[in-house]
């Protein structure tokens, strides 16, 4: 333990760690880091008098940041916008609903807007992220299912192409961290092995294929899947289908969408009873009208009506993305799908942190990782954000 001053201490908080809850605790920041934590009956009082700056947590939580791998947008901008100017409102606005690492994610596009993606957020990260940090691209498309689009724009749709894949991780070499296509697809295998091969997260998504398929694409480097239940083929006691195989394949993490609209709780619940081993994360896949209320909206190019919060397609009433935030997701699945609040972290921030490789860095409060911290009211109202040890404002 050092004996400089620590810049901040916060006390009293129910410390959420890998492997328990300290009930009365404390965790002390330094140059961005977690540099002590424990119960209060072992901090040093004369360390704690020097603290830079001290929070009485008075019971709240205090969690890992949220680490959201799949969001498109928020308050009104959208990442296939490519300019610095959305990337800052966007990390700006989600941060400061508790998520502290997210994926810039793409929507099925041209080669070129998705390219001017991959631009933007290059530029974005070598000039210092102020907000929730840009950990990398999600690659939502464009080697999706034209049987299942969902809200993807279906002009853009086209068949796994290896060539483009090996373009775009050249120029942008460790940029790419997720990538979603349909394993069924015409050469959509050789496409995987090659991702994987590179450290790439491989999804199942916009999928139409059959149990056996998901299971080729497993043994070729498949390891995730997209909102869980949404755009790929359902559950059938004869053919288990997408669903089936994200339910029952320890190897696939999956994703789910917790707001009440995409996925039923009792199907959120079977979720985290089939997928025990750190394989359920919470996902927003919010787009740029979350923070904005009802109104008219674009994604991909396609008219998006949101009313009552929920985002549907003009054209088709597909749902279109959400309007979720992490801390609403995280707010759902504990009062209503009933896990408690350490699983819900666990969802929220160690398992995607554990997907992208991203562990030794974030994902959990414990000694020497940034000080990606939430503090959390017993009643699970957001408090306090820091990102890397410096605080945000709501």
């Amino acid at each position: 333990m050092s004996r400089e001053a620590w810049d901040t201490l916060i006390i009293n908080a129910k410390v959420v760690t890998p492997d328990t809850v300290i009930l009365a605790g404390y965790a002390a920041v330094k140059d961005g880091k977690i540099e002590a934590l424990g119960s209060m009956a072992e901090l040093n009082e004369a360390l704690a008098e020097a603290a830079g700056t001290k929070i009485d947590a008075r019971g709240s939580w205090l969690l890992p940041g949220f680490i959201d791998v799949h969001v498109h947008g928020g308050y009104g901008s959208d990442f296939m916008d490519g300019t610095i100017e959305s990337l800052e409102n966007i990390t700006r606005f989600h941060s400061s609903h508790g998520t502290t690492t997210m994926l810039a994610t793409t929507v099925t596009g041209s080669p070129e807007a998705i390219g001017q993606v991959l631009e933007s957020v290059k530029a974005y990260r070598e000039k210092g992220m102020p907000y929730a940090q840009l950990a990398g691209v999600h690659l939502e498309g464009p080697f999706i299912s034209p049987k299942w689009p969902g809200a993807q724009n279906p002009n853009f749709i086209v068949t796994p192409k290896l060539e483009w894949v090996k373009e775009w991780t050249s120029r942008y070499p460790g940029l790419i961290r997720l990538v979603t296509l349909a394993p069924e697809t015409e050469g959509a295998l050789p496409v995987i092995a090659f991702l994987a091969g590179q450290g790439i997260v491989v999804a199942c998504g916009h999928t139409d294929s059959t149990y056996a398929q998901i299971g080729e694409a497993v043994k070729h480097g498949l390891s995730h899947a997209v909102h869980t239940f949404n755009a790929m083929k359902g559950l059938h006691h004869r053919e288990p289908g997408v669903v089936g195989a994200v339910l029952t394949e320890d190897k696939i993490c999956a994703e789910v969408i917790a707001d009440g609209h995409h996925v039923h709780p009792a199907c959120i619940r079977l979720l985290t009873q089939t997928k025990r081993s750190d394989n359920l994360l919470l996902i927003t896949d919010a787009m740029s009208a979350a923070g904005l209320g009802d109104g008219d909206f674009e994604l991909g190019g396609l008219a998006v009506v949101v009313k009552d919060g929920v985002a549907r397609l003009r054209d088709g009433d597909s749902l279109a993305g959400s309007t979720l935030t992490m801390m609403g997701a995280f707010r759902f699945v504990v009062n209503t799908v009933g896990v408690s609040v350490e699983e819900a972290s666990r969802m929220a921030s160690w398992n995607p942190a554990k997907q992208l490789g991203l562990l030794e860095e974030t994902g959990s409060i414990e000694t020497g990782k940034q000080a990606d911290l939430l503090l959390v009211t017993p009643e699970l109202d957001l408090e306090r954000i820091w990102v890397q040890g410096r605080e945000l404002h709501q």
